[in-house]
């Protein structure tokens, strides 16, 4: 236990490892959707749903160990939701490329960002943020995380005409998500240790005694190794220009995607310094870039930091223990895939929107007088939620804050490396 108190620097922390495992079961209970929602999306590229549930729950395991064992941080990974839809409906479908080669794309992509991150070219690329749009960052990815468990929790549902609309309040799974929601939040006023977990597990319980959710017909199943998707890149189509394209709308999606992630949760953490820049981002970044490249060999979309880590962190996970506890219950996974796919929406839909009600408290550090920057921040937040994407928001807050700086005489303001940035989002967004 000493061993791993001073490896992981759990004292210094302020944490202790009860704390850590239970953020770690925390924040695999929160992302374990994964696990059948990534088959699902990539089963429609043509790729077999079986290895690719043995393929995500493989890369997860291997992204996240290297993030907790490497650069210490309670931050998880796993094929990312919106990369895994463009892999498909955008590259697969869209393109009409084969799902081995679109698998090359995504290698080819992850050991770029080995070299950005190898180089530190992509801490500085996200030091140059101006501090607006990182604290911007942190509430727009509450927005989203609400979005999601308003989602999970059916308390929004499509409509044809506005878009969402109000859900069924009539449901019995809504009000059982709502109660959840009541529960978490009491037992955090009351400082009750676990509160998040004990939430999820007791309306999961709930869920499955009710028959609001299908209880696991089994604990224990014997997984098989991937037959058709391991190893499986076609290298035949590397220097065609279409394939060039999509290396770098995966590259322009992930970069922010990732960024977004850790500045966001890296803040709720406490791990930003003054100047709000997050130390040790290369060793964060190299365990994302490998779990990318990893994941294309195993059989999978890129691999990406998840937002649903602020859960663990919440939970108190301040370490890289916290990381090691997801990437071995993604490993365990394997075996109790039945158990854990069980886990309905609605019960880890609670956990999402207290979090993202947590992660508002930023909002209150922006002097929303100062328009040069509120605008840039405001349009940070808002497109979070309704693009369905981190990525789109930091890219309008960034095209935002040059191109107002510009016309109003502030060019000094504009870090050089955001010049640049600008452009190459304007060109990415105009002939994607």
């Amino acid at each position: 236990m000493q061993a791993l108190m001073s490896y992981f620097k759990i004292a210094e922390r302020g944490s202790d490892i009860q704390t850590e495992i239970r953020a770690g079961i925390t924040t695999f209970l929160t992302m374990s959707y994964i696990l059948f929602v990534n088959p699902q999306i990539l089963s429609m590229a043509g790729m077999p749903a079986n290895d690719v549930a043995i393929a995500t729950a493989l890369a997860a395991a291997i992204a996240t160990m290297i993030m907790g064992v490497f650069a210490n941080f309670p931050f998880a990974l796993a094929p990312g939701m919106g990369l895994n839809a463009y892999f498909t409906f955008g590259v697969v479908q869209g393109m009409g490329v084969d799902w081995q080669v679109a698998l090359v794309a995504v290698f080819l992509e992850g050991l770029i960002f080995m070299a950005l991150a190898m180089t530190g070219v992509r801490t500085k690329l996200i030091n140059a943020i101006p501090s607006c749009i990182k604290i911007a960052t942190m509430t727009g990815i509450g927005l989203f995380l609400a979005i999601i468990g308003f989602q999970g929790a059916q308390l929004t549902v499509d409509h044809p005409a506005t878009l969402v609309t109000l859900g069924n309040l009539h449901d019995p799974g809504v009000l059982l998500a709502l109660a959840g929601i009541v529960l978490i939040s009491a037992l955090m006023i009351r400082k009750v240790k676990g509160a998040i977990l004990i939430g999820i597990v007791s309306v999961t319980l709930i869920a499955w005694f009710t028959g609001l959710a299908p209880a696991p017909e089994n604990i224990v199943a014997m997984p098989s190794l991937p037959k058709e998707t391991f190893m499986a890149l076609d290298f035949s189509q590397i220097f065609n220009a279409t394939l060039i394209t999509v290396v770098i709308a995966f590259l322009f999606v992930d970069i922010f995607d990732t960024a977004g992630t850790l500045m966001g949760v890296g803040r709720l953490g406490g791990f930003l310094n003054m100047k709000g820049e997050l130390p040790g981002a290369d060793r964060a970044f190299m365990a994302d870039a490998s779990g990318t490249t990893a994941g294309a060999l195993v059989g999978t979309s890129t691999v990406t930091t998840y937002v649903e880590s602020a859960t663990g962190i919440e939970e108190g996970g301040r370490t890289g223990l916290t990381a090691v506890v997801v990437s071995i219950l993604f490993l365990l996974s394997l075996f109790f895939t039945p158990l854990f796919i069980a886990v309905p929406a609605l019960a880890t839909a609670p956990a999402l929107i207290v979090v993202g009600a947590l992660m508002m408290s930023a909002a209150r550090e922006m002097d929303w007088t100062k328009l040069e920057d509120g605008v840039p921040a405001f349009l940070t937040i808002i497109a979070m939620p309704f693009t369905y994407s981190i990525a789109h928001g930091i890219t309008l807050g960034v095209i935002s804050f040059v191109l107002i700086r510009i016309l109003t005489g502030k060019t000094n303001e504009i870090h050089p490396l955001m010049w640049g940035l600008a452009v190459a989002l304007v060109a990415y967004h105009g002939f994607m």
